[in-house]
């Protein structure tokens, strides 16, 4: 089967959840190529759309893939070739983006969605399933924390708090981690920025906990790579976080989303002081990427049929 792959590119290039699903579809035998969207805006788009038409002719896919919704409505101004669309949280969490990922769903001949709040506020009315995006657990080995910390120079007696993003991302609402670690003077908050995949993989754990305070999400793959890590995880309830730490020791969600509330939880993820289970947590889910693909596949070859049919 050959499936092209549209979605963003920047200059770093796709996001990791992309890449790494596409490497594992095609380590199942699925032949994939990607048209890689790098212009912005409708008009952008639409300058696009010959060079997409001539990849189409050229590569003769059977499915098309998009990720994101934008990307998806882009994919169906062609209509010979099946779309699927998967969207990842802000293509729905967005009111200004929402409308244009609901065209997308409309033609879509199949929709995905990563987390059970995306299809709650998309409400779509036609095929649709729920697939978050996987993980590679190969690519999070374990190493004892002392090793992890040596790694980065960071002080083996201090007590280290990793923030879920860039301090300069206002979705991440970086204020209101700030604001609760306030209260923990002991406590360094470190921003996840600028790192390596392989360095990120060290550095949750080498700290003591994630901290998340997002506004909105979808199905966050930092959750999922502290999981994979035994990280201890504190984190407002939002896209399917709660989900994905439900019965996990050393997994705190915080429904009050206020300083003082996330600061008592962050001293009870501080005090239980070692690795957590999460990593079972997501074998049991079936959030390893090869589960994941399966299930991708199986979409592929249902929409591939009806087009046939």
């Amino acid at each position: 089967m050959r499936v092209l792959i549209v979605a963003r590119r920047k200059e770093n290039g796709y996001a990791p959840f992309v890449s790494e699903q596409v490497e594992t579809l095609e380590k199942a035998g699925i032949l994939c190529e990607y048209f890689p969207m790098q212009s912005k805006g409708i008009k952008g788009y639409l300058r696009e759309l010959p060079a997409f038409r001539h990849r189409i002719r050229e590569f003769k896919p059977n499915v098309i893939h998009a990720h994101y919704g934008l990307c998806g409505l882009f994919a169906n101004l062609q209509r010979k070739v099946p779309v699927v669309t998967t969207y990842h949280g802000s293509d729905i969490n967005d009111p200004s983006v929402l409308w244009l990922s609901k065209l997308a769903m409309h033609f879509s001949a199949y929709n995905v969605f990563v987390s059970k709040n995306s299809i709650a506020l998309a409400k779509p009315t036609k095929s649709y399933a729920l697939i978050p995006c996987g993980i590679n657990l190969e690519d999070f080995p374990i190493i004892e924390k002392s090793l992890a910390r040596q790694q980065f120079g960071m002080d083996r007696k201090k007590k280290y708090v990793l923030f879920a993003g860039a301090f300069d991302n206002t979705v991440k609402n970086a204020p209101l981690a700030k604001a609760a670690v306030a209260f923990l003077p002991e406590v360094e908050l470190l921003e996840l920025r600028g790192y390596s995949r392989n360095q990120v993989a060290v550095l949750m754990q080498a700290v003591d906990a994630l901290l998340v305070t997002s506004f909105s999400e979808g199905s966050p793959q930092v959750i999922k790579e502290a999981l994979a890590c035994g990280c201890p995880i504190v984190s407002v309830d939002v896209g399917d976080v709660a989900e994905r730490v439900t019965n996990v020791d050393g997994c705190y969600i915080d429904n009050a989303h206020t300083p003082i509330s996330l600061a008592e939880l962050l001293k009870r993820a501080l005090v239980f002081g070692r690795r957590t289970e999460g990593r079972k947590k997501l074998v049991k889910d079936g959030l390893g990427n090869e589960m994941i693909a399966a299930s991708i596949i199986a979409l592929y070859k249902q929409v591939s049929r009806e087009e046939c049919s």
